[in-house]
């Protein structure tokens, strides 16, 4: 593994469990359908740290720009989960700020 990319790769890797776990407790939820845009970035948010991780861990040329797609999708998950006050949304509001710091890093 590339050592540069160690901190974002845990960030991301962190953020994908992160995500996984909010989809699935919001889609428990007594009332699931609020949840929709959580649960659709959610799973975007998961895909992307994944991919992004890959990409960092094999020294893509290409991991600097695909962090700051990441980057992008987990502010979009953050602030929409940021929106519930379910500890799992809470959670997962917290994994994507820390991933968009770490992704912003390695895209700069």
């Amino acid at each position: 593994m590339h050592t540069e990319f160690a901190s974002c790769i845990q960030a991301c890797d962190e953020c994908a469990a992160a995500c996984d776990h909010c989809a699935t407790a919001c889609l428990q939820e007594a009332d699931p359908k609020p949840m929709a845009r959580c649960v659709a970035l959610d799973i975007d948010c998961a895909a992307i740290c994944r991919l992004a991780s890959g990409y960092m861990a094999r020294g893509s040329v290409f991991a600097r720009r695909m962090c700051a797609i990441c980057a992008e999708v987990c502010e979009a998950c953050g602030a929409e989960c940021a929106k519930h006050p379910h500890g799992h949304c809470q959670a997962c509001a917290q994994a994507c700020r820390r991933c968009v710091e770490a992704c912003r890093r390695m895209a700069a």
